[in-house]
């Protein structure tokens, strides 16, 4: 169970790379498109990389919040609940945020944070699951 903890959470962690990745396709292809000639408003609705920033978003990375923190119940991973919770709680934020977005865009700047938060915390969640061995290999090495 532990193995899986660690998967569900470095899966997050690398779900929020490719939010990333998406944001800026979707924004680089908007511009490029705009540069073009296409008119962006009221009626576009966004290109591949804002579907797929979407999608990700709002099925993929809340899904696996979900069971990371239903598998933390029985992994037996040490604060491996505490930061299921946490990493769940960022999830809610991130989507919270996400909606304040539209509203009022300047809150988008919070949701780029919370991002990098959610990818640390979800790092922070798999390290806890690594095997003892890796553990002191990494202390040894932030020593160093």
């Amino acid at each position: 169970m532990k193995s899986i903890y660690r998967a569900l959470a470095n899966l997050i962690a690398v779900g929020v790379l490719v939010q990333v990745m998406a944001i800026g396709l979707a924004w680089f292809t908007a511009l490029k498109d705009v540069d073009d000639g296409l008119v962006i408003d009221k009626n576009y609705d966004g290109n591949f990389g804002h579907q797929l920033h979407s999608v990700v978003g709002t099925a993929v990375i809340p899904l696996l919040a979900i069971l990371l923190l239903i598998v933390s119940f029985f992994a037996r991973v040490d604060g491996g609940i505490k930061w299921a919770l946490i990493v769940f709680g960022l999830v809610v934020l991130q989507i919270a945020l996400a909606f304040a977005s539209f509203a009022l865009p300047v809150i988008g700047a919070l949701h780029a944070a919370n991002a990098v938060a959610l990818a640390g915390v979800a790092g922070i969640a798999a390290r806890r699951a690594a095997p003892a061995r890796q553990q002191v290999q990494a202390g040894t090495e932030a020593a160093i």
